[in-house]
């Protein structure tokens, strides 16, 4: 059966208010009842005391225990009770002066007798199986030196509580009426409130369901779990708003990264076919076949680097590769990277400075340490002309630093976040370049510093040149 929340709230409500009125009904009604037989009881107790006081009094005297009887009867009616005095002898009851009970004949158990016998009162709480009305009937038993020898039984209708509770009845109806009325109100409202507040999430969840993802739900006044779920939701959607932008920036890089690629390799392929099939053929002159060899090997390498480049990222970014950390002198590790790009910084006209002393260590994996002055050197050799590139070494507050500025082309302020992206490249007209042509160079190196728990910063002016600062960490007692 399907039943909307609106209803359930209201219903709900209602309901938990009828079942509280109700529940208070029953007990303010049974303890207003219990109240006026206790009220009733110990009134008949307090008389049947003092006429049991009054009649020791009079001893043996007939005359004078009828005029107690007699007095006390006057009194007694005008409060609509009655009673009787009785005796007992061995297994006789004696009635001094007979009750005028219209009901049904008061007749104590056993277990009455005993509780007489014994000095306690006997006291019958409203019997309605017995006497057919609400009664208070006490019994209170005459102990003297003998033991038990008689008592006076009063007897009282209840009237007064049956009017007082219907009337406090009424009054409660009333109240109920009007709560109920208060209540459907609020609970009309505030479901109503609810209902609307989950309906804009219903409708912002479709929405996302169908594709779009700039939906918002409004904030709302309620600091409650609707109010959470409306917060947790917007924040859901922007997450998948900011995953989606990316897998869209990752597939047009993707898309930009294929054309490259098809670009690259077509070239190197084209040649290297043309030159195997130009030998079989013999369509190359002998002395350019030493030269078409050499070409075929270049473009051969060229390939590979290629392919390497690609599955060194994968490893890396998989968290497939094991640093084995040591203690490398600087001066040393610069020495080869200006001995092994020395030939390529002279091609375009740049010298490659070495500012480093020789105490200066750094506590780093040698081979991937080459790794990454190697990139970020070719690329400074790549965008700088007739220029110098600087690598500059010291040790700061418990870091190692390595720096690496050139005085090359700089790069846009607004482009220095997006040379660690993955196929990025700044310069999209230099596609035939062969160093760090696929833009996976800078994201290689940004993942191995982090791999050696460091971090690395980029600073540039457009024209003026480009700064990159490492910083890897120095181990305690370095």
């Amino acid at each position: 059966m399907k039943i909307k929340y609106f209803y359930q709230q209201l219903f709900s409500h209602i309901g938990v208010l009828i079942a509280a009125f109700l529940v208070l009904s029953l007990l303010f009604t049974s303890y207003v009842e219990k109240i006026v037989f206790q009220n009733k009881t110990d009134e008949l107790l307090e008389y049947g005391r003092n006429i049991l006081i009054d009649l020791g009094r009079s001893g043996q005297n007939p005359r004078a225990v009828e005029t107690v009887i007699n007095q006390y009867a006057r009194v007694l009616f005008g409060r609509d009770i009655q009673f009787s005095v009785f005796e007992v002898d061995e297994n006789r009851v004696d009635l001094l002066n007979p009750i005028d009970w219209r009901g049904p004949a008061i007749v104590l158990t056993q277990n009455d007798w005993e509780q007489l016998r014994s000095g306690s009162p006997v006291v019958i709480k409203s019997d309605l199986k017995r006497y057919n009305q609400n009664v208070s009937i006490v019994t209170v038993p005459y102990i003297t030196g003998s033991g038990f020898v008689g008592g006076v039984l009063l007897i009282s209708p209840v009237k007064g509580p049956r009017e007082m509770i219907s009337g406090i009845n009424e009054y409660l109806l009333y109240t109920v009426l009007i709560a109920l009325g208060v209540s459907f109100l609020l609970s009309w409202l505030l479901s109503r409130i609810h209902v609307i507040r989950i309906k804009r999430i219903q409708k912002a969840a479709s929405a996302v369901a169908a594709g779009d993802y700039s939906v918002h739900v409004p904030s709302s006044h309620f600091d409650d779990e609707i109010g959470e779920l409306s917060n947790d939701f917007n924040h859901m959607v922007n997450k998948i708003s900011q995953s989606m932008e990316e897998i869209d920036s990752l597939e047009n890089r993707r898309r930009q990264f294929m054309a490259d690629v098809s670009h690259e390799m077509r070239t190197p392929l084209t040649t290297i076919s043309g030159i195997i099939e130009g030998l079989r053929n013999d369509m190359i002159p002998e002395q350019e076949k030493e030269k078409g060899i050499n070409l075929v090997s270049k473009e051969t390498k060229r390939l590979i680097r290629l392919v390497n480049e690609n599955l060194d990222y994968e490893k890396i970014r998989s968290n497939q590769v094991t640093l084995n950390k040591e203690e490398i002198q600087l001066l040393e590790a610069f020495e080869i990277i200006k001995e092994q790009l020395d030939m390529q910084a002279e091609e375009r006209g740049n010298k490659i400075e070495l500012k480093v002393s020789e105490d200066i260590m750094i506590f780093a994996d040698y081979d991937r340490l080459l790794q990454i002055l190697i990139n970020i050197t070719k690329n400074s050799i790549q965008f700088t002309t007739d220029g110098k590139i600087s690598l500059t070494g010291y040790e700061k507050d418990g870091f190692s630093f390595i720096e690496i500025e050139d005085t090359g082309i700089g790069i846009d302020a607004s482009e220095i976040e997006n040379i660690w992206r993955r196929f990025y490249k700044a310069d999209t007209s230099r596609r035939n370049n062969p160093y760090g042509a696929f833009g996976l160079g800078l994201s290689i190196v940004k993942r191995l510093v982090r791999l050696h728990d460091g971090d690395i910063r980029v600073e540039s002016q457009k024209g003026k040149g480009t700064k990159f600062t490492i910083m890897i960490p120095m181990p305690k007692g370095f």
